[in-house]
């Protein structure tokens, strides 16, 4: 099938805003595909080429894309970031460059969705002597024989921007609808196999039975499961009848898989972190048994025994370089406590029966590896609840966390089941969207910034600006990064590609016509830069509603 045709279909899903009009686009697009090409366009309407867990990447910079299109266009380098500046990105310049360029390939075939999926997957596994050249060469290959539109979304495909709106949330809904599958089937296959190029190809080829027997594979991460914040202990403990309590680490969340010999680490992002981690391998390896498992677990810094800021762990999870160092000078303890798999899928059984599983086959008898410290909690034993809860807090963590014993485990979901009980207020992960330039003191930064949610359509709308929990330093950081992914800059303002994730506390929601969401925040105090977490972790609009009406 020609790349035309998905790309008039991201055109068409760029024009639109509404999430019912997108899907449909879709459905009538993937709905008589064949199989091959239906498992790519599967990713390839996310603007991705590998599954969301893969450590696979294309790795290719704005500058070797731009330095491509030059080429491809018979311009210069500089003429093509003065189109970039003007037009917003990279994808909109090649519209205007691509019209006009000088050079033209005669007699060439047009491009097809396999060959640009084929070509693109390509470009992750050159590496070594002249690895950029060629890069270019497989980019230049492309380009060269590529429409306007084409080279629009090649090139924001290669660099992960498509900006056409669609989530995953989109793309599943299509699914279902394309080949008459109910919803919750085709939710429940993503967020076990997180991979939704194969369960198009499944939908499409075996329907509703086939997605039924998509479990968890031990290699393959799956969606976390995710909390809400607890409502008074004495009504969580009547509602459950009997819950598992457990501390909150102020730390990284890691799902730790073993498939044969080969253990794998991911964060909740499914982003792979085992190059980053040996020492915990190791203890895997030594302190849990040698057959195939999912385990669920946090780890933190530590320093003289006691845990570390998250800032800590964030960088020495993130090292690349000089492990060896940072094993010695950032010593790490995990605290696990869940089980999702253990020579077989165990997320449909309780949590009570996974956490006696989890005890049986833990070795904890080294300090560097434990057990979350837990109480079963009722309503006749608040004492022991609030106990852990003080003693949480007195060891610096961050609190409790509260689930429902009796309840499987539920991926990618955020509700009732699993609840965080914390001494702080409540934060949201929001994405910049803008700032304003400081003045005064803050002359030199963006001194404010404009953050947002993620809606129903998995667009960005504005909630309120922050400025307040930032020192010199991070405002120097996070002005270099707002210069990096500037869109607009006009006066004191600027708009920026959402790239940037916070983790924003605050006093109260409140209503607000004055931001896209029609709600704000009082108080808003930046906690954290997340750089652990992608867009798809930004809060949703959704959830400040529900806050707003439950505080």
């Amino acid at each position: 099938m020609k790349y035309q045709e998905l790309v008039n279909v991201y055109s068409a899903l760029e024009e639109t805003t509404k999430r019912l009009e997108k899907t449909e686009i879709i459905v009538d697009f993937i709905k008589d595909l064949d199989e091959e090409t239906l498992e790519q366009v599967g990713l390839l309407i996310l603007g991705t080429i590998f599954p969301a867990w893969s450590d696979e990447e294309i790795g290719i910079g704005t500058k070797l894309v731009t330095k491509a299109v030059a080429d491809a266009t018979g311009t210069t380098v500089d003429k093509v970031e003065d189109a970039v500046r003007e037009e917003g990105d990279i994808g909109s310049a090649c519209v205007k460059l691509f019209s006009n360029k000088s050079q033209t390939t005669f007699f060439s075939k047009p491009l097809t969705i396999s060959f640009v999926f084929d070509s693109l997957r390509k470009l992750s596994k050159i590496s070594g002597p002249r690895s950029t050249n060629r890069k270019i060469d497989i980019i230049l290959e492309l380009l060269s024989v590529a429409s306007a539109t084409e080279a629009k979304y090649l090139t924001r495909t290669i660099l992960e921007e498509l900006r056409i709106g669609v989530g995953e949330g989109i793309v599943r809904d299509a699914i279902a609808q394309a080949f008459n599958i109910d919803k919750s089937i085709v939710e429940r296959a993503v967020m076990l196999t997180n991979d939704l190029g194969l369960v198009s190809r499944v939908a499409k080829t075996e329907g509703s039975d086939g997605l039924e027997k998509l479990n968890l594979t031990p290699g393959t991460p799956v969606k976390p499961m995710l909390a809400q914040l607890a409502p008074p202990l004495p009504e969580i403990l009547e509602e459950m009848g009997i819950a598992l309590c457990e501390t909150k680490y102020d730390g990284i969340r890691l799902q730790i898989h073993r498939n044969g010999d080969e253990i794998t680490i991911f964060t909740r992002r499914l982003e792979n972190i085992t190059h980053a981690l040996p020492e915990i391998v190791e203890l895997m390896d030594e302190h849990l048994p040698h057959d195939d498992y999912i385990v669920e677990g946090e780890v933190i810094a530590t320093r003289d025994g006691k845990p570390l800021s998250f800032q800590n762990i964030l960088h020495r999870v993130r090292r690349k370089h000089n492990i060896d160092e940072a094993i010695e000078n950032v010593p790490l303890k995990v605290y696990l406590f869940d089980l999702l798999y253990y020579k077989k899928p165990m997320i449909d059984k309780p949590l009570i029966n996974r956490r006696q599983k989890l005890e049986e086959i833990v070795d904890d008898t080294v300090d560097e590896i434990n057990l979350s410290n837990m109480v079963y909690g009722t309503s006749e034993n608040i004492n022991e609840v609030e106990s852990l809860f003080e003693l949480s807090i007195n060891q610096n963590h961050e609190g409790i966390m509260i689930k429902d014993a009796k309840e499987p485990y539920i991926p990618g979901l955020r509700g009732k089941k699993m609840l965080k009980y914390k001494a702080e207020p409540e934060t949201l992960d929001m994405v910049v969207l803008g700032g304003v330039h400081g003045i005064g003191k803050r002359e030199n930064f963006v001194g404010s910034y404009l953050v947002g949610l993620r809606d129903e359509n998995d667009e960005f709308k504005t909630v309120a600006y922050v400025g307040t929990g930032l020192d010199d330093a991070t405002l120097e950081y996070l002005t270099g990064k707002m210069e990096e992914y500037k869109l607009t800059e006009k006066g004191r303002d600027i708009t920026v590609e959402p790239k940037i994730i916070l983790e924003i506390a605050f006093s109260e929601i409140v209503e607000s016509p004055e931001y896209e969401t029609g709600y704000s925040l009082r108080f808003p105090v930046v906690k954290n830069i997340r750089k652990d977490k992608g867009l798809k972790d930004v809060d949703t609009v959704e959830r400040l509603i529900s806050m707003y009406n439950t505080q």
